[in-house]
């Protein structure tokens, strides 16, 4: 969803979305994720431009959950903190929210600045941190409509072997 209403979230649903985040299972529990909750919209409009495309709706958005995680903590700290944030956009569902990831490791600004650097200023990082993603998550602006099943990808799913027949 990368089109919000402006309506506010409650406070039990911005903590229902932490928790959710927060139980994640990560490898050897280690927990390496860490999250920073930004509801400032001069704060989401300064993050909108932390990509050069796929990230100006995040003004829009109520809330913004930007994923950390440390690399000194754990080897699959990318892993860690993706189910983390896939987490969180599973929770927004199931409260009725729309949400939508932004993908900041590997990306870079329009000014050419890596995406993580932008983020890791704006928001006060430590730098052993790495940012993995941003996910947006407000009320719904639109509706979509639900993923057409005949359009599945059956042939990309192997039994027993891959080619099997």
């Amino acid at each position: 969803m990368r089109k919000f209403t402006d309506e506010e979230l409650t406070q039990d649903q911005v903590v229902a979305l932490l928790k959710a985040a927060l139980m994640a299972p990560s490898s050897k529990r280690t927990n390496c994720w860490q999250f920073v909750v930004v509801d400032d919209k001069q704060m989401l409009e300064k993050l909108s431009h932390c990509k050069n495309m796929g990230s100006s709706f995040l003004k829009d958005a109520a809330l913004a959950i930007v994923v950390l995680a440390d690399p000194l903590a754990s080897d699959v700290w990318i892993e860690d903190a993706a189910i983390a944030s896939i987490l969180i956009q599973l929770q927004a569902e199931d409260l009725g929210l729309g949400s939508c990831w932004i993908q900041v490791r590997e990306r870079f600004t329009e000014e050419g600045i890596p995406s993580g650097e932008f983020v890791h200023e704006a928001l006060d990082i430590p730098l052993q941190l790495q940012v993995l993603s941003i996910v947006a998550v407000g009320h719904k602006g639109m509706e979509r409509k639900p993923f057409n099943e005949e359009h599945l990808q059956w042939e990309k799913v192997h039994l027993h072997k891959y080619g099997a027949e």
